[in-house]
Order: structure tokens, then sequence, then C-alpha cells
């Protein structure tokens, strides 16, 4: 491939505009760096066969994942391949700003109506924006600025805590190399950390490094841990690493020496990080999981200074707060008539009385009057209907308030969008399910819709004619045919309680 076509503006102005999707942008941006090295765009069906038949492209160079962009089928058939002039594709970001074109010199059907597009890529714009750009260094600018000889790298996408950063003191003096620490920013990342929360991370930990340089790489995990390895290897190679610190497998190749490290633990009788064998195991604290730390976080204890040096203990606290002060989800979902809204208004008249959080009520029927006016129920409708209320309910939570959601939901491939989009706001989210029998929603049916239904007169009523897929993700189950409303409304402020999204409250004498 070559990255030295040229188009005139007057016809990128013309050409197509398309905003992939997150792995797929991450991947442009690393292709216009030069960290993906020797390639300049993305890959062709011909590579793309040969790398699944031998590893290899079609040219003989090794490379260990596709590195693939797909389109709508639609904007695909409006490129023509034939002409130069005709068959660039102007790639935008997530707020519409051009990026990039790709020259597509190929494209192909891949699943679903979507096509596969190959093609060189080349930058167009200041380069982007967003927070830490001066972090996003190519690798040509990284390199000019690394000392002569041995350079250390390590990809930092987990908070460092005092094991790893010994690990990192330890291999540094062992090789005297130049310590370069990559930073995926990438989202999301791993428990679900903003890129911009483990940047401020890693930097307060600086203080506990060797000589460092800090760079910013938008890598992905794509699912693979062995080619996820074999790709950082690749991208660290490009930014001038010598040996890559890894606690994964040992890689061969023509990349960086990669070193596993021993298991360090803590000795309790000098207050050093050591090598584990090396201490008697009634003097040794082992290193805190990741979902050991998150308990702490989550229930509001502070991270042990044995374990976490405070300058990061105070970053990792700011951005994930106990859980009684962070952002939430309550999603109520069942048929009509089943009793979420009068439950989810009990609740959150009960959470209003107490003052412990703020509460935004997001009903159904309001919000088919206000949010959705106009969206019919069909299923495109509804699911259209629910990623409305869950990007509602998510900013609500990104800036840590709880919002209570009561619509049918009968599908679950829009309850896990709504969950995700919680999740992606950095807040918590809880899937509560009124599962009370159809034959007792019927009997209430204050509306009148299932009659209605049942006489013909009205489609597409979710337990009659369209179906209502129950969860089996809920975390809270209640079936409102067995117990009272005070009591269904008791039982899910007891599951806030005991999962920490709410204080516990002393009840009235």
């Amino acid at each position: 491939m070559s990255n030295g076509w040229v188009l005139p503006d007057e016809v990128l102005r013309d050409a197509p505009a398309y905003t992939p999707r997150s792995y797929e942008l991450a991947d442009l941006e690393l292709l216009l760096a030069g960290a993906y090295a020797p390639l300049t765009g993305f890959l062709h069906r011909a590579d793309l066969a040969s790398l699944a038949r031998r590893g290899r492209l079609v040219d003989g160079t090794p490379w260990p994942v596709p590195v693939t962009l797909e389109v709508p089928g639609d904007l695909a058939a409006g490129l023509q391949l034939d002409n130069p002039l005709h068959r660039a594709l102007v790639i935008t970001d997530p707020e519409g700003a051009p990026v990039a074109a790709v020259d597509v010199t190929d494209a192909w059907p891949t699943r679903d109506g979507r096509y596969g597009v190959g093609g060189t890529v080349r930058r167009l714009g200041d380069g982007g924006h967003g927070p830490f750009q001066r972090l996003r260094r190519t690798p040509e600018e990284v390199k000019s600025l690394l000392p002569p000889g041995r350079v250390l790298g390590v990809v930092a996408d987990r908070p460092l805590h005092r094991p790893q950063l010994a690990q990192i003191a330890h291999a540094a003096r062992t090789l005297a190399a130049h310590l370069l620490v990559l930073i995926p920013i990438a989202e999301p990342g791993p428990d679900g950390l903003p890129s911009e929360v483990l940047v401020r991370a890693v930097f307060a930990a600086r203080d506990r490094m060797p000589p460092a340089t800090l760079v910013a790489v938008p890598l992905t995990r794509r699912g693979d841990e062995i080619r996820d390895a074999l790709l950082r290897a690749k991208v660290a190679a490009a930014y001038g690493v010598t040996h890559l610190l890894s606690t994964g497998e040992m890689l061969s190749g023509g990349g960086p020496r990669v070193l596993v490290p021993r298991e360090l633990a803590y000795d309790n009788r000098d207050g050093q990080w050591r090598w584990r064998d090396d201490i008697p195991p009634r003097n040794r604290r082992l290193a805190l999981r990741p979902d050991e730390i998150n308990d702490l976080l989550d229930r509001g204890f502070p991270l042990p200074e044995w374990h976490t040096p405070p300058a990061v203990a105070k970053e990792l606290t700011r951005a994930r707060p106990p859980r009684r002060h962070r952002g939430l989800v309550v999603f109520f979902t069942g048929l009509s008539g089943s009793g979420k809204s009068t439950i989810a208004r009990g609740v959150a008249d009960s959470l209003r009385e107490s003052g412990d959080r703020t509460v935004t009520l997001l009903d159904g029927d309001v919000v088919r009057r206000e949010l959705s006016k106009g969206l019919g129920f069909g299923k495109e409708d509804r699911d259209t209907n629910i990623r409305r209320i869950g990007w509602v309910a998510a900013e609500v939570a990104r800036h840590r308030g709880m919002a209570l959601c009561c619509p049918i939901a009968p599908y679950a491939k829009a309850r896990a969008t709504a969950r995700a989009m919680a999740q992606t706001a950095g807040a918590g989210f809880v899937l509560v399910y009124i599962n009370t029998p159809l034959a007792v929603c019927e009997q209430r049916d204050r509306k009148g819709l299932y009659a209605k239904a049942r006489a013909g007169q009205l489609t597409g009523m979710t337990g009659i004619d369209d179906p209502y897929e129950e969860p089996t993700d809920a975390d809270l189950v209640i079936d409102a045919s067995e117990v009272s409303i005070d009591e269904a409304v008791r039982a899910v402020l007891d599951h806030l309680t005991e999962t920490g999204w709410v204080e516990p409250r002393l009840q009235p004498a």
C-alpha cells in the first residue's frame, strides 16, 4: 500500500462520510500514527485470507490480527472502485468531525448487509481532539526522545500499584534501560475504568518509577489473549521498545524480547516487596486482586498504603467513589399491569423522603408522551424507545444521580443496551424484574389494553401477540401478585441498601 494519494478538497467534500465503531477508530489512529507499520491502511480480502491461513500478509509480512473496516452495504454500493475520484470514504469521529479519508480499492459482503472495505488511509484535519492529546505521540516522535540503549516497555492497562511498580523498577535496574510506559486509551478499558482516569492514575505513580517516557496509545482488546499480546508487542516495537515487561505468555518473533516477572509479595518484616518464594508464608502478604480493590472502593474503605501509593489511591477513589455516592440506574421491567410503575414510584418517594439520593423517575407512559412521541410499538420503535430511556438514565447517573426507569422493555438485547450505556457512563445498573403472571396483569387491566388485544382491536400487545423475553440476568425478581406494593418497595430498598447503593436508615421507633 502507498499513502501518497491526494484528492482535491471538493472531491472529499462530496465523498460519503461514515463513523466507524470504537475499535475501528482505534485501529485507524494507530494506522495514521505509523504504529501499525508496515500497514498503511485497512486490509484487503487477499491479506485477510492469507492472514487466516498462515498468519502472514500476502507479501509475507507476519501480522497478528485482522485490521478491518466494515460499512453499511448501501454506502459501499455508492463507491466506484475503478474511479479514483469516486472511491474516497471520509471517516468521522463520534461528533461528526472528519479525521481521515480511505482510498477504497476493495469491498466485499460480510454479514447482515454490511461490507468490508480495504484501502490506504490518510489524515484529515488537525489530528483530533480530546483529553491528553499531548501524550498521543507518533512512534517517530517518541523514538526521537528516547536515549540510546535499551528501552523497557510497559503496557499500563491498569493502575500501577506497589507490586507492579516494584517489578518495573527491578526490570529497569537489571537491564539498565530507559522506561517507556504505553497507556491504552481506547474505551472500554479493563474494569470499565475511563481512559482519562487510567492516565491520571498512571501519572500519579510517576514519582515511584525510574526515569520514564509516557505515551497514550489507542490499543483495544480483541478477546484473544495471545493475539492481543502479539499486537501489543508489534506496537511496542514500533515505539522503540527493546524489552517488554509482561505477565502473559512468552512471545517469539520479530518484536521486542518479552520478560515475564516473578510474582512479588509484601514482606511484613521490613515493608519491602520481594520475590514471593523468598518470604516465609507467615510474613508475606499477597498483592490484592482487581476485584478485591474494587470491593474496597465500592464499600468506601481506604486502599491499604502497603499496597497502593496514596496518590494512586486518591485518583481511584475519585473515579470510583463508594456506591452510595455513585450514579445508578434502577431498571424495572415487566408486563403491562405488573405493578412496576407503582413500585418504582414507591421507591422514588421513599428515597426522596430520606434525602439520600437525587432521584429521577422515568415512567414508561410519560416517556412515551414526552421523549418518544410518535414512536409505534413495533420491535424497531420499541428498541428506539428503550435506547432513549437508557441514554437519558445514563446521563442522570453520569452526574451521580439515581434514575428509576419502568418501561415494559420486552426484549433482552434492548435491556442489555441500557445496561451497557449505564456502565459506559461509569454508573451502576440494577435490573428489577416484576414477574407478575399474565393472568393477574389481565385481571388488573385498568387501561383496557388486554381486553382490546383479546378482541383483535389492538395488535403488538406484549404477552398476547408480541413476545416478552424474560430476563435471565435480573438482580432482583419480584412477583407482585404474592406481595403487597409496600413489601415490594421494601424489597427493592433492602436490595439497594445491602449492595451499598443506599445508606442504611434507622427505622423510626
